[in-house]
């Protein structure tokens, strides 16, 4: 007699977390209720408040677990880049791949943080996510040997928020390959000041 290995059934908080993901990416965190989160994950509605204690708490785990997807993908990207321009331009690499994703609604910190309420978790994480992306842009524009390395990381950040609006507004995947051409001249321009 074989025994079978069977997988893990999601816990709770998985499948609560796995249905805010899909609904408050697609529709927005404020337009999407508990009531179709906790329908959607097939869970009791004293399984959320268990689990996180509101939706507030939710939102902001919703926007913890983008943030760390995130940074996994790009610093995937980065460290897999050679020499130290190649870093920085594999940041837009990255966010490339997302615009050519079927199901890309665009920046889903952007978009939480337009519904936010001062002080609210969704103002708080995407501010979060906002100056973790700064820092590395800043680091590897240091990296790459920028003359004002803050200067570069602001204006490669402009871009990298300007394609991310540009790809879901406009509807044009290509925006990513426009962001890292223009974000090559601006650290061809950065660089070669700094000699």
């Amino acid at each position: 007699m074989t025994k079978t290995v069977s997988a893990k059934a999601p816990t709770a908080r998985e499948r609560l977390l796995s249905a805010a993901n899909e609904l408050f990416y697609a529709e927005g965190v404020q337009t999407v209720g508990i009531d179709r989160i906790i329908e959607h994950a097939g869970v009791a509605k004293a399984s959320l408040y268990n689990t996180f204690g509101g939706k507030e708490q939710l939102i902001r785990a919703y926007l913890g677990s983008r943030h760390a997807r995130l940074t996994e993908r790009l610093l995937r990207r980065v460290d897999a880049a050679g020499t130290p321009r190649e870093r920085l331009l594999a940041v837009f690499d990255a966010q490339a791949e997302l615009f050519a994703q079927q199901n890309y609604h665009g920046c889903a910190f952007v978009a939480a943080s337009a519904e936010a309420k001062p002080g609210s978790a969704a103002e708080e994480a995407s501010d979060a996510y906002r100056t973790w992306v700064r820092a590395l842009l800043t680091d590897l524009a240091r990296e790459a040997g920028a003359r004002d390395p803050e200067t570069l990381g602001r204006q490669l950040h402009l871009l990298y928020d300007g394609g991310g609006l540009s790809a879901r507004m406009d509807r044009d995947p290509s925006a990513g390959a426009v962001a890292r051409e223009a974000a090559g001249v601006l650290i061809d321009a950065a660089v070669s000041s700094a000699r």
